[in-house]
């Protein structure tokens, strides 16, 4: 029986990993050529490493040959999914709902205020050593359209009360009702695009959000409108993005783009009325703490034969998990 945990952070620094498996550190080293801790095909729990390149993430896949659970530590698990082939079957695949939620709602609301409030103009302005005055729009009294309301869509919204926005509307993949009201089906999105003064991407990528954001979308977003993306980049069709807000009919604020990272010299970086951060969502002094407890946690449900957290899909099974999205 394999009872090797691969972990991208040091086991001493997770309190409350329970005892009985054997735990090694590996995150694939600064330049992703780290050496494996051990025998791969004695790994039962792979977790992840969280912010390393695409290669280095999956590069393990293929030598797992008795791996039982692997766990991300991100919401998004589409780099994982893009590799299911080289996962043997009986896999349980396992996101960080929880983990990332505070963190990214946090940026979700300093970004819409950000961009809202014209900081953006204010910190060149500074640089200039020009005292620059203007009057901005406020986010109290604005309609916010929050796209992919699982878990960080939540967080969003709760961030949102104290603003006194006027009227919060929810989309996500399937039609349902919550304490603070509906949610409505993403077939509703043309719809309710042309009310929203401010909309906040949060949902997951997939197949049907690749290219949500398209020009058909943008065009029906109001004039003066803010587009927020703390999804992913793909779910944004950048030439149509560009081509909107080449125009200044409405504005962005984006921490994740497509391509990613941005090189140098594309015309994401200078478009009129864009904000951009780093995908910078998840990594703060909030991840360490959460992602400690999650890992603890579903470590002791995997050691005592319990079912685990957060499982997106079982590979070589007939349909997908929940994900809460």
């Amino acid at each position: 029986m394999t009872s090797d945990v691969w972990l991208p952070l040091p086991p001493e620094e997770i309190e409350g990993l329970p005892e009985g498996p054997r735990y090694l550190f590996w995150d694939g080293g600064e330049d992703g050529e780290q050496p494996f801790p051990g025998d791969p095909a004695r790994c039962a729990v792979y977790v992840v490493p969280y912010m390393k390149p695409w290669p280095t993430r999956v590069g393990p896949l293929a030598r797992l040959t008795n791996v039982r659970v692997i766990q991300t530590l991100t919401a998004g698990v589409d780099d994982i999914m893009a590799r299911l082939p080289d996962i043997p079957p009986g896999v349980q695949l396992c996101n960080a709902r929880g983990v990332h939620e505070t963190s990214t709602a946090e940026l979700a609301l300093t970004l819409t205020l950000a961009a809202l409030r014209g900081v953006p103009g204010f910190v060149r302005a500074q640089q200039r050593e020009h005292w620059e005055s203007a009057f901005h729009p406020s986010l109290a009294d604005r309609n916010v359209l929050i796209v992919g309301y699982g878990s960080i869509g939540e967080a969003v919204e709760d961030r949102l009360v104290p603003f006194e926005v006027a009227r919060v509307a929810r989309v996500a993949r399937s039609q349902r009702t919550t304490a603070r009201g509906p949610v409505h089906p993403i077939t509703d999105l043309p719809a309710l695009l042309p009310d929203a003064d401010v909309v906040i991407l949060c949902t997951p990528l997939t197949e049907e959000t690749r290219g949500l954001v398209d020009a058909g979308f943008l065009a029906r977003m109001k004039d003066g409108a803010l587009l927020v993306n703390v999804a992913r980049g793909p779910v944004v069709d950048t030439e149509a993005l560009l081509a909107e807000v080449g125009t200044g009919r409405i504005g962005a604020a984006l921490d994740v783009t497509d391509p990613e990272p941005l090189p140098p010299g594309h015309p994401l970086w200078r478009a009129p009325g864009v904000l951009i951060s780093p995908h910078v969502g998840g990594p703060s002094s909030a991840f360490l703490p959460r992602a400690g407890r999650l890992l603890a946690d579903q470590l002791t449900r995997f050691v005592n034969h319990r079912p685990l957290r957060n499982v997106i899909l079982t590979t070589g099974a007939a349909g997908p998990g929940s994900n809460g999205r």
